[in-house]
């Protein structure tokens, strides 16, 4: 049904038309259709594992991904079971607009080596890992760790999947842009994937490719499948891994490069891309799509840029004005950085994310 609508905003670039009716809006609606028809809207599947106080920061990531997705979401949520009823009290009585549906799981591992699963790295963190043996009817999957936000619609790191070419399993960016702080290329004592690794916090899986792949090793010359892979590697390098499940996925990759789509760093921004001087040119260019506050960054002052941003959207009450009640408040919160190397380039912080609340606007007018 089409009303006759008009949105003012905060200055003249959000103005948007007074009047979408008639012919326009005629048009408008059967080219939806259309679109609709030919794209049908597909439910995108995200997981996260959450132990410990992990609890506020994976509510404000799924929180982070509600407010500017366009298709339906599926939540996979894996957590402790002292969690569970508390997950279940927060996420029950969020505004979803019908758009997002979750499940809870226990945190489980192979019944036979459960223990060195659970002392890998950081409790729960290598659960990840069994995910394509978990979910066995997921086809698709995206992965994230709990101090992930979004800052575009899930929807457009979702459609890499639909640019994988028929060996690709996966999809991960770079660990680091600048090798002369790379980690892997300086320390790492194990195969590590091309020049200064890839980062798992954010993680674009084919679940049904991955089930179905056999993987080139260096334990055997025979192929071994996900599940016949994990404990072999783990064995053979677990004195020499430092970062746990992403050291395992580097070394399987390194053997399987054909498998791996890498995507820029914008999608999986971190406080290395900023802490020594901007690196990531295609988050100057475009803005940061993904923040990713690793190293707890987002609860202590080190990186006063990356915990603005994450306090913004944890205070921010789904359903209030994006620009009063978000945008407006954050930029003035980051300017308040601007005697921190990543506060001198904030501006890449808020760029692609005041884009996504125009276009959320843009696409409210429109019905």
């Amino acid at each position: 049904r089409c009303k006759n609508l008009s949105v003012s905003f905060w200055n003249s670039y959000w103005m948007l038309p007074s009047d979408v009716c008639g012919m326009n809006c005629f048009w408008e609606a059967a080219i939806r259709y259309d679109y609709m028809k030919i794209h049908p809207s597909e439910t995108m599947h995200l997981a996260v594992v959450a132990c410990g106080e992990r609890l506020e920061e994976t509510v404000t990531m799924l929180r982070s991904a509600i407010i500017f997705s366009m298709k339906p979401l599926q939540f996979h949520i894996f957590a402790e079971d002292q969690l569970h009823e508390r997950f279940k009290a927060i996420l029950d009585d969020l505004p979803y607009e019908g758009k997002v549906n979750y499940t809870l799981y226990p945190i489980t591992f192979p019944t036979e080596s459960a223990a060195e699963w659970k002392k890998l790295f950081k409790p729960c963190a290598s659960q990840r890992l069994f995910l394509p043996l978990i979910l066995k009817n997921v086809d698709s999957l995206l992965y994230v760790d709990t101090d992930i936000l979004f800052l575009r619609p899930v929807d457009d790191i979702w459609s890499f999947l639909g640019k994988f070419n028929s060996t690709q399993i996966a999809a991960m960016a770079p660990e680091h842009e600048e090798p002369r702080i790379g980690w892997y290329n300086r320390f790492a004592r194990h195969p590590y994937y091309g020049v200064t690794g890839v980062n798992s916090g954010v993680m674009l899986m084919n679940m049904t490719r991955i089930r179905r792949k056999y993987f080139k090793n260096d334990m055997t010359p025979v192929r071994l499948q996900w599940g016949e892979i994990l404990m072999p590697l783990l064995k053979k390098y677990k004195l020499n891994i430092t970062w746990g499940d992403q050291d395992l996925l580097n070394i399987m990759f390194f053997h399987n490069p054909e498998s791996l789509y890498v995507f820029p760093c914008q999608w999986n921004y971190r406080p290395d891309h900023c802490i020594y001087g901007s690196n990531c040119k295609e988050a100057e260019e475009e803005g940061i799509f993904i923040l990713h506050g690793n190293r707890g960054v987002y609860h202590d002052d080190k990186q006063p840029t990356f915990r603005a941003v994450y306090e913004a959207i944890r205070n921010y009450s789904l359903g209030d004005d994006l620009v009063h009640s978000l945008l407006q408040p954050l930029e003035l919160e980051l300017q308040k950085t601007m005697h921190t190397y990543c506060g001198r380039v904030y501006k890449v912080f808020i760029k692609q994310l005041t884009k996504s609340i125009r276009d959320l606007y843009t696409r409210r007018s429109k019905g």
